[in-house]
């Protein structure tokens, strides 16, 4: 699933904030051939073709970790001028608006309405491969086979999509899984998209969503 064009001529900066599995998603996006760059520096972050926000632990630290590199800033300047975002785990979790862990509310980005809240099942973390529902026109999941499964390590995740419908966008395409109850797997949203598993470690089904996000950045 990994063969057809290099994308040579892309770049992608992986935003280091002090957390995610930065050397790995490095080298699963290097595959694509992209020309890839670890950096919290505000510019290269700003002028890739895209940006990549990982994201480890809990969603109050990498707030932290993240507004102490003005990555909140980045992230909303890249999509006030369309430039495309993705968000991994926690990455995809901080851009909503808080997050609740252990009673403790913490404020995140605000891209998206909503509450990152604790997964409602008996095992938790929700650690291993899960399958996922995704919409038949998404451009993530495009090519990829029913019942491919992806990697997940996480007790939290959005559980509700509380953006409005708006008549001068496109719906957004939402992803779902299951693990007790259903939460947001993935979604797309314009220049934002985001996954709650990690594809740097989803096997060939992860390095086909990043093949197909980094061809879609030009």
């Amino acid at each position: 699933m990994t063969t057809g064009d290099s994308f040579g001529d892309r770049t992608v900066a992986i935003l280091d904030y002090g957390s995610g599995n930065l050397r790995s998603a490095q080298r699963a996006l290097e595959r694509t051939g992209a020309q890839v760059t670890v950096t919290s520096d505000p510019t290269v972050a700003l002028d890739a073709d895209g940006l990549v926000v990982p994201g480890v632990g809990a969603f109050a630290t990498c707030m932290e970790g993240l507004r102490a590199v003005n990555g909140d800033r980045i992230i909303d300047d890249r999509l006030a001028g369309g430039r495309p975002v993705l968000g991994i785990c926690v990455g995809m979790q901080i851009l909503f608006e808080r997050g609740v862990e252990f009673g403790v509310e913490a404020e995140g980005c605000g891209q998206w309405p909503g509450t990152v809240s604790q997964l409602q099942a008996d095992v938790l973390p929700h650690m291993g491969w899960n399958t996922v529902e995704a919409e038949p026109d998404s451009m993530l999941f495009a090519g990829m086979p029913e019942g491919e499964r992806y990697y997940f390590v996480h007790s939290y995740a959005a559980q509700i999509w509380e953006l409005p419908p708006d008549a001068l966008f496109k719906p957004p395409k939402l992803t779902w899984a299951t693990h007790g109850g259903r939460f947001l797997a993935a979604v797309e949203n314009g220049p934002l998209c985001a996954t709650q598993f990690h594809p740097e470690k989803s096997g060939d089904a992860g390095a086909h969503l990043l093949r197909n996000w980094v061809g879609s950045l030009k």
